[in-house]
């Protein structure tokens, strides 16, 4: 059986969502293991925070918005670390961890041993 799942991405502050090529940057993204890190996203300048762990889940902001959401995250995170007052520009360099991390998966998943 197969289901078909539809992500919605919103900015939090006023609930625009992200137009057709800005979406499939922001989908591109899911999977990336980054951490308390600011990642832009073109062409609308949506800045995504890549929260995870003691920073909080993933949010999103339009490019109305982007220092609204930077001010938020300063004010409920900026005492835990660096990673909330980073300074801009944030480009995405592509995934974070995830070639690393899928082939740990596959070692663990396949008995004893490297493979």
């Amino acid at each position: 059986m197969l289901v078909t799942v539809a992500v919605v991405f919103r900015c939090e502050f006023c609930g625009r969502r992200p137009g057709p090529e800005t979406r499939a940057n922001l989908e591109h993204q899911l999977l990336d293991l980054r951490h308390g890190e600011y990642v832009d996203v073109e062409p609308e300048r949506w800045l995504v925070w890549h929260g995870r762990g003691i920073y909080g889940p993933n949010r999103y902001a339009c490019g109305s918005h982007r220092g609204e959401l930077k001010a938020a995250l300063r004010e409920q995170y900026g005492t835990l670390g660096w990673h909330p007052w980073a300074m801009g520009p944030h480009p995405w360099r592509g995934r974070r961890g995830t070639d690393r991390a899928r082939a740990l998966k596959r070692r663990l998943n396949s008995g004893f041993g490297p493979q």
